[in-house]
């Protein structure tokens, strides 16, 4: 257990599992969404291996486990089993999986009438008190499995029985099953977890018939705040507690990974998102980073929905009964839960309105086979279906991809993004290489999407760690850092620099060979400023250390003196001239009388890009005064109420600044439309002590605040009242 002392007071963030004894390997979700409840509900199974298998298994060689693998499995390889075989919310599921029974939530309600348990004493009957030893056991204590859970209720935990599913035998040394043990299920889920690359689609299918499973048995839980705590009766060590376990649960519709809403339509939603507390709103986990792993899920429906997920596979909804859909989504590349995405919704798919080019067509055709992965190259990453072992994978410019949007978008994203996508992935190739995954879904995600960053703030180091690998991360639960951008900004500079620093074709050469070394694994900046500083010619190198960048980069606030080179190296730019030219030509007229003298010329503007509109409008926003006819000439002259939000949120940073009345409409819209961006904006409204403005943001708040992000809605207020 988590030896460390945590302070409701302080804003930090519990990373509770115990990691360090064992890890999860693979989940399986098996899961209905309820819009009118408003809860995700079902099981998920987790598939184990315990620190002592791990240590074992690195120690010893990747040729010897493979010949001991393909020994225990010499069968033709079958296709993974993508259709559920029980609705997980029927009141009693007997549908059969290959003649064995499987377990529905009617067979033992053990929650009360809310479905949620009291934190202190659970259904199962044991207290948080109870788990430090057993009286059977002669005091000795007992192996307790810690997941990092919040806002869930759990409803029941038991042992899965692998050893029930027909042909599971294959994954033992034991010819026939005459005596079924802990020790040989175990064995069962070691062997099935640990098969290779190469028998990825046997292996999802294995995970999904064990899935299945019937039980042998219920496990004791406890949960609180930040955790569920599993043991059984006996197992005292990692090693003897079960290797496959199922979760029986439902997400609560306040729970912080999880995000009811509305499109931008007003068509209802629901999506996740790994922040600000990750995932364990919506599944038990673990959450530290290092804790790899890969899923399955299976996500049910109504008809009229369309559910997105973080998945390898183009999945394809099929029908369970009429208006029920069901998806199948999987994913072989082992990675932190907290990239688990999904998002449920009456989307659109938006497609090219002409045929794809031959030569594109080609570059969607190209679905990696089984035989694709043998080693081309050496990775040092855990195995998995690697895409830079994959022949056709390794020349493929441009991934197949699918665009969603709410419906009153279709026509934006048709026109705007759609041309855009396969630019960007041809590009992404030519500086980075191979993509590490066989597809991509782009998803117009609703107004209230919160996020402008995945990061944290490292004000400090993360807490202490405990033996078990518990920790905590500091500042992990404050509101407020989803909207701090200044690690991005000076993540991009730092990039700028070091780029202008050791020339274009000596850094993206650096990049690619730095993805293609670490790709599929966890790294620290440490770790790409050392390899960098290894590829830099002597010559090239100057004054450059790792100690200094992180003194100048990382460890200082504010920008570094390095900048002061890439901002002469940005006025030379051409696109840069031109912004420059034309903020000398609005001073001009800003300060022009209103009747332009006879004979005077009108001033002629030339078309920028956004990028460019941006710079403009940031010189602009350094202008003490801008006259309320300067500023109904530049919206007119760029239709600035109708470019991206990166424009639009500057425009309306000059229209709040001039207090410029007549586009306050914009700036409603904004509030409304783009509510992460626009939690800025509600500080300068309030800052200024206009009764307009302040009105304005009330006004705003109100409208949008039951749709509001959490974290968003808590920064907003402390600015409003």
């Amino acid at each position: 257990m988590m030896d460390i002392k945590l302070d409701p007071s302080r804003d930090d963030l519990p990373l509770m599992a115990n990691t360090n004894h064992i890890l999860v390997k693979h989940y399986v979700l098996d899961l209905d969404v309820d819009f009118e409840c408003q809860v995700i509900e079902g099981t998920i199974v987790l598939f184990f291996e315990d620190g002592n298998r791990l240590k074992q298994w690195s120690r010893s060689c990747k040729e010897t486990c493979q010949m001991e693998s393909s020994e225990a499995c010499t069968i033709r390889t079958p296709e993974p089993c993508h259709i559920p075989v029980t609705n997980a919310r029927s009141s009693s599921s007997k549908m059969g999986y290959n003649n064995f029974a499987i377990c529905g939530k009617g067979d033992k309600d053990i929650s009360d009438k809310d479905g949620n348990h009291d934190n202190q004493e659970q259904a199962s009957g044991i207290s948080i008190s109870k788990y430090s030893c057993d009286t059977e056991n002669h005091g000795r204590e007992e192996f307790l499995l810690v997941l990092d859970c919040c806002d869930l209720s759990v409803l029941k935990v038991e042992e899965v029985d692998v050893a029930a599913v027909p042909g599971i035998e294959k994954f033992t040394r034991s010819p026939k099953l005459t005596v079924i043990s802990e020790e040989l299920r175990n064995e069962m889920v070691h062997e099935l977890v640990t098969l290779p690359a190469d028998h990825w689609r046997e292996q999802l299918d294995y995970f999904a018939r064990c899935s299945q499973a019937p039980s042998c048995g219920e496990l004791i839980f406890d949960t609180d705040t930040w955790s569920l705590r599993i043991r059984k009766t006996g197992a005292q060590t990692a090693t003897d507690f079960p290797h496959a376990i199922r979760i029986w649960y439902k997400t609560k519709p306040e729970g912080r990974s999880v995000t009811w809403t509305s499109d931008q339509c007003g068509r209802p939603c629901v999506y996740t998102m790994g922040s600000p507390i990750n995932n364990r709103a919506l599944f038990p986990c673990q959450e530290p980073p290092v804790a790899m792993s890969t899923w399955q899920a299976t996500i049910r429906a109504a008809a009229s929905f369309v559910v997105l997920m973080s998945g390898e596979n183009f999945a394809k909804p099929t029908l369970l009964q009429e208006g029920c859909l069901s998806w199948h989504y999987y994913v072989t590349m082992p990675m932190p839960a907290s990239t688990f995405t999904i998002a449920v919704g009456c989307w659109t798919e938006v497609k090219p309105e002409t045929d794809l080019p031959s030569d594109l067509e080609a570059e969607r055709s190209l679905p990696p086979s089984e035989t694709d992965f043998r080693y081309i190259d050496v990775c040092s990453h855990m195995e998995y279906p690697c895409r830079f072992q994959c022949a056709s994978a390794i020349t493929q410019e441009i991934i197949p991809h699918r665009v969603f949007a709410p419906v009153c978008l279709k026509d934006a994203c048709q026109e705007t993004l759609l041309p855009l996508i396969p630019l960007c992935l041809s590009a992404a190739h030519s500086v980075l290489g191979t993509h590490p995954f066989s597809r991509l879904d782009i998803l117009i995600v609703p107004a209230n999407f919160p996020s402008l960053g995945m990061a944290r703030p490292r004000k400090e180091k993360t807490g202490h760690v405990s033996d078990s690998g518990a920790s905590v991360v500091k500042h992990g639960l404050n509101p407020e850092k989803t909207f701090m951008q200044v690690h991005y900004l000076k993540g991009y500079f730092l990039l700028r620099f070091l780029a202008r620093t050791l020339g274009d074709e000596t850094y993206f050469s650096f990049l690619r060979k730095f993805v293609h070394m670490f790709h599929g694994q966890l790294i620290l900046s440490q770790t790409f400023l050392e390899m960098l500083l290894e590829n830099v010619p002597e010559e090239k190198r100057q004054e450059l250390s790792i100690e200094n960048i992180f003194q100048d980069w990382l460890e200082s606030p504010g920008i570094p003196k390095p900048l002061q080179t890439e901002r002469q190296a940005g006025a030379e730019c051409g696109l840069a001239r031109q912004v420059g030219a034309e903020v000398t030509k609005w001073i001009r007229v800003n300060r022009r009388p209103q009747k332009r003298k006879r004979g005077e010329p009108e001033e002629v503007f030339e078309k920028l890009l956004p990028d460019q509109l941006i710079l403009l409008l940031e010189h602009l926003l350094q202008q003490k005064t801008l006259n309320l006819r300067t500023l109904q000439s530049l919206q007119r002259t760029y239709n600035l109420h109708k470019q991206d939000a990166e424009v639009r949120h500057r425009w309306c940073e000059l229209v709040i600044k001039h207090k410029y009345s007549k586009a306050y409409k914009h700036v409603e819209r904004f509030l409304q439309e783009d509510q992460a961006m626009g939690v800025y904006l509600y500080g300068e409204l309030m800052v200024n002590e206009n009764a307009r403005q302040q009105q304005l943001a009330h006004k705003c708040f109100a409208l949008t605040k039951e749709q509001m992000d959490r974290s968003s809605a808590e920064v907003v207020a402390e600015m409003l009242f």
